[in-house]
């Protein structure tokens, strides 16, 4: 991967970010995305943010090797806090962390928000924070997608400022919040091997737990992921 050829992964990301963006890329590491869409004409500013000190000088050798200083900033801090008065970002891009991580940037950051006018999130695992918090915080998913790269999958979660109720209300407020509405109503083939996995591995617990014996830990689990369960079900069945 380079500022040429990204991951799959990143060139989903990329692949939704408007045309003629300035736009903040958050945990850069390498900034081959503010990098890439610099050059492919996507954007036309970025800022890349890292808070740790190796990703932060990889991003500005990388910025520079690609004599793109003049229109990407490369700054360190954590989260939004890289984003100042006057920049004019228009979207913000975070891939490749943890749902729970991504919502607390988006929580701490909020006074950086105003202006954004979509939001483009990638996370590794627990999607489900992100949509919550975009229910609650006045955010519409206006697309999903999916993808199967290294035998990982990815969910990308694309959001703009409007009705914070989630959009396709096919399934339940629940099952929307859990697999993604609008993944679901598309349900594609990476979809439906994910839950089907994540399924299996949920049955695989529910009857260790059913043999360990009932205490108040694994009888609220066990109803936790027999839930689960029954609302993967409910999509995939559909």
């Amino acid at each position: 991967m380079n500022e040429m050829k990204l991951s799959k992964r990143l060139a989903t990301v990329a692949g939704y970010i408007p045309k003629d963006a300035v736009f903040a890329d958050i945990g850069s590491d390498h900034a081959y995305l503010p990098c890439y869409s610099i050059l492919q004409g996507i954007a036309k500013a970025a800022i890349a943010g890292e808070i740790t000190d190796g990703p932060f000088i990889s991003a500005k050798k990388q910025v520079k090797k690609c004599e793109l200083s003049d229109v990407i900033s490369v700054r360190q801090g954590d989260g939004l806090s890289v984003i100042e008065e006057g920049d004019s970002i228009d979207c913000i891009t975070i891939a490749g962390m943890g749902g729970g991580l991504i919502k607390r940037i988006l929580e701490e950051g909020s006074t950086k928000l105003s202006g954004v006018k979509r939001l483009v999130l990638q996370p590794n695992i627990h999607a489900i924070y992100i949509r919550q918090w975009m229910m609650e915080n006045g955010w519409q998913l206006i697309d999903e997608d999916i993808i199967e790269e290294d035998n990982k999958i990815y969910e990308i979660l694309v959001a703009e400022k409007g009705n914070s109720m989630l959009p396709y209300q096919t399934y339940s407020i629940e099952a929307n919040l859990l697999l993604g509405p609008i993944l679901a109503k598309k349900k594609s083939v990476v979809f439906q091997n994910k839950w089907t996995q994540e399924c299996n591995h949920w049955r695989t617990i529910v009857k260790q737990l059913e043999q360990a014996g009932h205490t108040y830990e694994n009888n609220e689990k066990f109803k936790e992921l027999s839930n689960q369960i029954q609302l993967v079900e409910e999509v995939l069945q559909a």
